[in-house]
């Protein structure tokens, strides 16, 4: 039973963009008198679609639901302004996109961002041309951590869920990679995804699977 593909997260795996969604939404809420503290950010807002980081504020801070739709226009326009002047092609994800490709491995991308935002960063970094399938959370009716984006991953690479690799940096991306049954590496930054350590963890899983 082995690996067949690799399913990879996009920010903070693929893409360096914590920051860009972090601060773009706190442009936006900030013409409304709110902020999110960066220790929030991090061990609780960190990974979760905008229209979650809303509800969460209306729920415990009393921000009006009724804003939800222009912050989120707001913020996904600022957060483009950050990919066109940040996301570039970084050459050690090239190399071990192309490797995998190259040995016959299925690639795929599961993101709690909008399609939008996915289909922007992959051009502009140059790795849509490797990767067969992408889900956003727009295509599925729960977003991480709940399971659905790589269960529909797996499905659309036409895999079980227990024949691919999932890449995650943050909880709620790890959550929904082991309630789908995949198999999981963990990185800590955009840096740790190299072809050596990819490979290093299919071989990990396929002794886990023997």
């Amino acid at each position: 039973m082995p690996i067949e593909a690799v399913i990879f997260d996009m920010d903070g795996v693929l893409i360096d963009a914590k920051e860009w969604h972090y601060e773009a939404l706190n442009r936006a809420l900030g013409y409304f008198g709110y902020t999110i503290s960066r220790a929030d950010h991090l061990t609780t807002f960190d990974g979760l679609p905008t229209r979650k980081k809303l509800e969460m504020l209306s729920a415990e801070r009393g921000l009006p639901r009724g804003l939800h739709g222009f912050l989120s226009d707001l913020k996904q326009q600022y957060t483009v302004d950050q990919v066109y002047l940040k996301c570039k092609p970084m050459f050690v994800h090239e190399y071990a996109l192309s490797n995998l490709k190259a040995r016959g491995y299925k690639l795929g991308l599961g993101s709690n961002s909008i399609r939008s935002s996915v289909e922007l960063m992959m051009e502009k970094s140059n790795l849509r041309q490797y990767l067969d399938i992408m889900v956003s959370n727009e295509d599925v009716t729960k977003p991480k951590p709940h399971p659905d984006i790589y269960l529909k991953a797996a499905a659309e690479l036409g895999l079980s869920p227990d024949h691919c690799l999932v890449v995650e940096d943050n909880p709620n991306g790890i959550k929904a990679a082991e309630a789908a049954g995949c198999h999981l590496l963990v990185v800590q930054n955009v840096l740790d995804v190299q072809l050596d350590r990819l490979l290093q963890a299919i071989q990990h899983a396929e002794e886990a699977m023997a």
